[in-house]
């Protein structure tokens, strides 16, 4: 891997998760992640049927050996319930690795910004490794990261919406800040908003619903897989600065001159 993403300490060529949820059945879930190249999975802990071990569930489709699963606290109402459900993932999948979702509302499902801190607080005590998800705060990402947060998660729109990245002027303040890995989560639809984000400088995205809600998922997580490495090649690369006025793209030195102008 030439250029890794790094997360708490773990490498992964692909910069772009993808979430479990919203598959109209198994065999499309399955053939889209595995389309998508992505290798970091968000399970939603609180919508497993942990009362009966006999029914299979999300889990047992993948091969974690593979993947690296990121539990995480959908549903959450409160910092209470979220590290409730944080403990209960760990429980469940072995993993210390939690995505953090505190969302008092379940009509907007956005992120409550005091409840999403003192929830990470108590998380990272407890050893979690915490990747929040928030609005897009620059000063609350910055006081995430000073707790020990192993990445920030702004949102670009509302959960599910496809609307694509709203946020943009302040993702781009806190790509400008961070120290941790910068993962623009929730809302977008098309690949071209998935390269937004890298080409703007943040290190992934995370695409659950625009995947699977796709009439073709798996035509959809490849194409999401392709957005992301060009995002991600053009940012390295360099983009021109914007100008406000023409510039021509061919010399204009040593022209010839049209018949008879020459004195």
């Amino acid at each position: 891997m030439e250029d890794p993403l790094i997360i708490a300490g773990k490498q992964f060529e692909s910069r772009l998760m993808v979430g479990t949820g919203r598959h109209r059945n198994a065999e499309e879930m399955m053939a889209s992640i595995g389309a998508s190249g992505a290798q970091i999975i968000t399970v939603a802990i609180r919508r497993l049927d942990l009362d009966n071990p006999n029914e299979k569930s999300i889990l047992d489709y993948f091969d974690w050996d593979k993947y690296t699963v990121l539990p995480n606290t959908a549903g959450s109402r409160t910092p209470d319930e979220a590290v409730f459900t944080a403990r209960l993932g760990r429980e469940v999948t072995g993993s210390n690795w939690v995505k953090l979702e505190v969302q008092p509302d379940p009509a907007s499902l956005l992120p409550d910004p005091v409840g999403t801190y003192e929830a990470a607080q108590r998380l990272i005590d407890d050893d979690f490794v915490v990747l929040p998800y928030i609005h897009a705060d620059p000063v609350l990402a910055a006081k995430l990261e000073e707790i020990g947060c192993a990445t920030v998660m702004p949102l670009g729109s509302a959960i599910g919406s496809g609307r694509g990245i709203l946020t943009i002027d302040e993702v781009r303040l806190i790509i400008e800040a961070a120290n941790v890995p910068v993962v623009v989560d929730a809302g977008l639809g098309v690949p071209s908003e998935a390269s937004q984000a890298l080409e703007e400088g943040a290190d992934a995205v995370l695409v659950n619903t625009a995947i699977a809600q796709a009439a073709d998922p798996a035509g959809m997580g490849e194409a999401f897989k392709l957005g992301v490495e060009a995002g991600r090649k053009a940012y390295l690369s360099g983009r021109i600065a914007p100008k406000h006025q023409a510039g021509a793209s061919s010399p204009t030195e040593g022209m010839a001159a049209p018949a008879g102008s020459r004195g």
